[in-house]
């Protein structure tokens, strides 16, 4: 008996200013095509909910899967925005957008680690390192990100919080946040033991420095975003990369800045590093006496013109949507934004709703 169901049509995608092409079946997302040929474009979760692969087309029809409309709202899509993650063609297509080059692009690999240590550094945060194999090296840009392998089939992502430089004596380290009744993460805060041995791939995503400018560098960071910013901070550091840097972190409690400390002793070894922590739900008992409110306006009640800077934003949706919003409005350039989402599962399940 033949099938009723067509077969899928395969179509070209051009990438502009690049001109990097690839083919695309009326089947897969765009971003999976890409990802197939070793096309590098920007991307975070993959799941319609951060925006960080929005791009603009400038020919041809795609249609959209499901996605939150805070990411992409109907007006935008209207003016020829497009989620490569979630858009698929029905037609050749040219989209103008930022890619890693693919001299800067390394491997996907899937490789176990041994759980090396588990240090709990905050009631909700822990510091997890990983020993990785010695005869098959991973190479990743500081501020990408892996995704953990569960034995159902499931991942989890997170982000390296180290740099690559400092795999050798540290191992790699992965920041966790508690959510409870989060499959991975119960299990890191209950039953997790030394010398477990965890499956991962990756790296994955195009949130990494951009070495090729001169510009002031602005980390804005929330809660465990800290863990892509702290390799950022160590790559600086390593390379003797001397742009003034500022780092906003926030937290609603003084013990969600959990290496508060670490920074602090940066400060020392970075001289042209400007560190500013911010609460936002202090308690009496805190005693907290600096900054206080939304992290991402702190930045923009110190430099309120930002046309000259670079931002490099990392944590929760909220303020990374907040921040790139605020900050284009105070004349930071569109390409000069990078940012990376840190989305939970319900994130990605609100992302499913078609909108």
């Amino acid at each position: 008996m033949s099938s009723s169901l067509a077969p899928a049509m395969v179509f070209q995608v051009t990438i502009m200013p690049s001109g990097r092409s690839f083919s695309v079946q009326t089947d897969e997302n765009i971003l999976a095509a890409a990802m197939r040929q070793s096309v590098n474009l920007p991307y975070g979760c993959k799941d319609g909910a951060c925006g960080s692969c929005k791009c603009r087309k400038l020919q041809g029809h795609v249609t959209h899967a499901g996605h939150q409309s805070k990411t992409l709202s109907d007006a935008e899509e209207a003016a020829g925005q497009v989620l490569t993650c979630c858009a698929r063609v029905s037609s050749d297509v040219v989209l103008e957008s930022r890619q890693v080059s693919a001299e800067g692009a390394f491997a996907i690999k899937k490789l176990p680690a041994r759980v090396t240590s588990l240090q709990k550094v905050s009631s909700d945060v822990a510091i997890l390192k990983l020993q990785l194999p010695a005869a098959d090296p991973f190479s990743y840009h500081p501020g990408q990100y892996l995704e953990v392998l569960l034995r159902d089939g499931v991942r989890r992502a997170y982000s390296m919080a180290n740099a690559p430089h400092t795999l050798a004596s540290n191992g790699l380290e992965l920041h966790i946040r508690h959510l409870p009744g989060g499959k991975f993460t119960d299990h890191v805060f209950g039953s997790m033991q030394e010398k477990e041995i965890l499956r991962f791939e990756g790296p994955y995503g195009s949130f990494y420095l951009r070495e090729d400018s001169q510009k002031p560098i602005i980390l804005l960071a929330s809660g465990t975003g800290f863990a892509p910013i702290k390799a950022l901070l160590e790559q600086l550091q390593f390379k003797g990369i001397t742009r003034p840097v500022a780092l906003y972190w926030g937290g609603r409690r003084p013990a969600d800045l959990y290496l508060d400390d670490w920074v602090r002793a940066c400060l020392i070894a970075m001289p042209h590093l400007r560190y500013v922590p911010v609460i936002s739900d202090a308690l009496p008992e805190d005693a907290w006496s600096g900054r206080t409110g939304f992290v991402h306006r702190a930045v923009l009640q110190d430099t309120p013109d930002l046309s000259a800077y670079q931002v490099y934003a990392c944590g929760a949706p909220i303020v990374v949507d907040s921040a790139r919003a605020d900050y284009l409005a105070a004349g930071l350039p569109e390409d000069e934004f990078y940012a990376d989402s840190f989305t939970s599962e319900a994130d990605k399940a609100r992302s499913q709703t078609v909108v």
